[in-house]
C-alpha cells in the first residue's frame, strides 16, 4: 500500500467519523422544542465550561488561521507573526468586554449585536445598518474557511470543484439539522486532531535539527530574496504597519457575529470569564503554526501552483509519516468547517433577527424565525462556495481583508456602546458610513506589489496603505479613526443643537446580570428579543421599535 493510499485512507475515515458526529449532534442533549432559534442558533444558552472551551477555539482559531499564518511568515517573514501578539491581547479584551455583552445579551433575549445596538441608541436603522455590515464582512470570511479547505483538499489529492462543494453540501446538513450543537461537537473532535497535528510537527522540526536550524535555514533564503520587507525581523519601516495590525485585529474580531454567538452560548458569566483565562493556550498553538513556515521555507518547500496556502498541506505531505499526515489533513479540514458553519449560524441570525423580522414578518413565529434562519445559512455557505470559484483565489484572500476592514467600522456602536451612549445614534451612522467609503476606497486604491516592489496590479493589492516613506499603515485603522473623528464632531453638533437622541432600553445592571439574576427571563417569556414590559411590575420597559 502506498504512502499517498494510506493518507488518502486516514483522511477520508476520519472525515466520516467526523461527518456522522455532525448528524448526531441534534440528539445531544436535545431540547424538548428544538425549533426556535435560540436553540438552533446558541444552543439554548446552555453550553458549560468544556464546550464553550471548545467552541470558541473552534470558530475563532481556524483553519485560515493554521494556514494563512505559516503562509505569510513563509512569504514575508516577522510580519506574519502579527497574528500571535493579536492573539494574546484578545485574552483581556475578551475577559472585559464580553462579560458585558453576554449579560445585557441574555437578560434582553439579544442574539445578535445589531439587535444591541437597536436597543442601546433607540435606532432600528442603525441597527439594521449594523446588520447589513456584518453579513457583508461575514460573507468573505466564510469564503476564505472555504479556500482553506480547498487547499487541503488539493493537496489530498481531490482537485476540481465537487469535492469542495461536496463538502459544503455536507456540512450544510449538518448544520441545518444540528445548529451550533453540530459545531460544538465537532471543535472537540477538532482540537484533538490539532493536538496531535502540532505534536507531529514538534517532533518533526526536532529531527531535522530544531528551531535553530529551521530559523538559520529562512535567514538565508530571506536574504537572498529582492525583497527588502522580508526576513526574520522586522524591518524599520515595518514596525507602524505591525502594531496598527494587531490592534485592527484585535478590535474586528469581537465585531463579528459569530464571536458574539460563541458567546452567547455559555450559561453564565463565570463560563465566559473561565474561557477567557485561558484562551492563552491557543495562542502557543498558534505559536508553533507560524513558527512552521519558517521550517518549511528552511527544508524547501515548494507550495502547488504558487498558492501559499498549500505550504503547511504539502509540509505534512513530505515530511509526515503518511498515516499522521491523513490526521493531519483532517484536523485542518474540520478546522476549516467548524468556523464557516459558526459564521453562516451568525450571519444567519443577523438577518433573520434584525431584517426579517422588523421589516418583513414582525409577528413571526420563533418557528418561522428558524425556520428562516436555516435556509439563509445554507444561501451563505453556497454563495461563499460561489465566490471563491468564481473569481481568483488570490482576490478570494483580499475579500477577507476587505471584510476586516469593513467590520471594523461597527466598533464605535458595538464595542463602545457597552460602555458609553454618549454618542448620538445619527452621528453613529454617519461615521459607519464615512468610515466604510474610506476603508473600502483605500483598499480599492492600493496596488499589488510582487517580491521585487514592482506593480502587477493596480487595485486591492492588500490592507496596508503607504506612508510614501516606506512605512504602511493598516487601512482598516484609518477609517475606523476617520469613523470616530465624524461620529465625535456629529455628536457634539447634535448635541449643541438639542438634536434628540433615541431612548435607551438597557439599564446599568443590565450589563452585570448573572444566569441567577432574579430578572433573567425564560426563554418562552422572550418577545422580539427583548422581555414583556408586563413580567416585572415595577420594572416596565418599551419594547424594542
Amino acid at each position: 500500500m502506498s504512502d499517498r493510499t494510506i493518507e488518502v485512507g486516514v483522511f477520508v475515515a476520519l472525515m466520516a467519523v467526523v461527518v456522522l458526529a455532525g448528524f448526531g449532534a441534534a440528539r445531544w442533549r436535545a431540547p424538548d422544542n428544538p425549533h426556535t432559534l435560540e436553540e438552533w442558533g446558541v444552543g439554548g444558552r446552555a453550553f458549560g465550561n468544556w464546550t464553550i472551551w471548545f467552541l470558541l477555539g473552534g470558530s475563532m482559531y481556524s483553519a485560515y488561521t493554521f494556514i494563512a499564518v505559516p503562509a505569510l511568515t513563509y512569504g514575508v517573514g516577522a510580519i506574519g507573526y502579527f497574528a500571535v501578539p493579536f492573539a494574546v491581547i484578545t485574552t483581556p479584551v475578551t475577559f472585559i468586554f464580553t462579560t458585558k455583552a453576554w449579560s445585557v445579551a441574555r437578560r434582553h433575549g439579544f442574539l445578535t449585536h445589531s439587535e444591541f445596538a437597536t436597543a442601546r441608541f433607540g435606532s432600528p436603522g442603525l441597527g439594521a445598518l449594523v446588520a447589513v455590515t456584518g453579513i457583508l464582512a461575514t460573507i468573505p470570511y466564510v469564503a476564505v474557511q472555504l479556500l482553506s479547505l480547498q487547499a487541503v483538499l488539493r493537496t489530498v489529492g481531490f482537485g476540481g470543484e465537487w469535492p469542495l462543494l461536496a463538502a459544503v453540501t455536507v456540512v450544510s446538513i449538518c448544520t441545518f439539522r444540528s445548529g451550533l450543537r453540530a459545531p460544538a461537537l465537532l471543535s472537540i473532535v477538532k482540537d484533538v486532531l490539532l493536538a496531535w497535528m502540532l505534536l507531529t510537527a514538534v517532533l518533526m522540526v526536532a529531527m531535522y535539527g530544531g528551531w535553530d536550524s529551521a530559523f538559520d535555514g529562512a535567514a538565508t533564503r530571506f536574504a537572498a530574496t529582492p525583497n527588502p520587507a522580508d526576513g526574520l525581523l522586522l524591518p524599520d519601516t515595518g514596525h507602524l504597519g505591525f502594531l496598527t495590525l494587531v490592534i485592527g485585529s484585535v478590535l474586528a474580531i469581537f465585531a463579528y457575529p459569530h464571536a458574539l454567538l460563541g458567546m452567547l452560548a455559555a450559561k453564565d458569566r463565570a463560563t465566559i470569564r473561565r474561557n477567557a483565562a485561558a484562551l492563552p493556550i491557543y495562542c502557543m498553538a498558534l505559536a508553533i503554526m507560524a513558527m512552521l513556515g519558517f521550517f518549511a521555507l528552511s527544508r524547501g518547500v515548494r507550495p502547488a501552483d504558487g498558492d501559499l496556502n498549500t505550504v503547511v498541506p504539502q509540509m505534512i505531505h513530505e515530511f509526515f509519516p503518511s498515516w499522521s499526515a491523513g490526521i493531519a489533513y483532517a484536523a485542518l479540514s474540520v478546522a476549516a468547517l467548524i468556523p464557516a458553519s459558526v459564521m453562516s449560524i451568525a450571519a444567519a441570525t443577523t438577518f433573520t433577527r434584525s431584517l426579517y423580522r422588523p421589516y418583513l414578518r414582525p409577528n413571526a413565529a420563533q418557528a418561522t424565525e428558524a425556520k428562516v434562519s436555516r435556509w439563509v445559512s445554507l444561501i451563505v455557505k453556497f454563495g461563499a462556495a460561489a465566490l471563491i470559484l468564481a473569481v481568483d483565489p488570490a482576490f478570494s484572500v483580499d475579500l477577507q481583508l476587505i471584510g476586516g476592514v469593513v467590520i471594523l467600522q461597527t466598533i464605535p456602536t458595538v464595542l463602545l456602546g457597552l460602555i458609553t451612549r454618549w454618542f448620538h445614534r445619527a452621528a453613529l451612522i454617519s461615521g459607519l458610513i464615512t468610515g466604510l467609503a474610506v476603508g473600502v476606497v483605500m483598499l480599492y486604491l492600493t496596488p499589488r506589489l510582487d517580491g521585487a516592489g514592482r506593480t502587477v496590479a493596480e487595485h486591492f493589492g492588500g490592507s496596508s496603505w503607504s506612508l510614501g516613506d516606506g512605512r504602511s499603515i493598516y487601512v482598516g485603522i484609518v477609517a475606523l479613526v476617520v469613523n470616530l473623528a465624524v461620529t465625535v464632531v456629529v455628536t457634539l453638533v447634535l448635541r449643541v443643537a438639542k438634536v434628540p437622541s433615541g431612548a435607551d432600553e438597557t439599564r446599568p445592571d443590565d450589563y452585570l446580570a448573572d444566569a441567577d439574576d432574579p430578572y433573567m427571563q425564560r426563554l418562552d417569556q422572550l418577545i422580539d428579543g427583548l422581555p414583556r414590559a408586563d413580567d416585572h411590575p415595577g420594572r416596565q420597559r418599551e419594547g424594542v421599535r
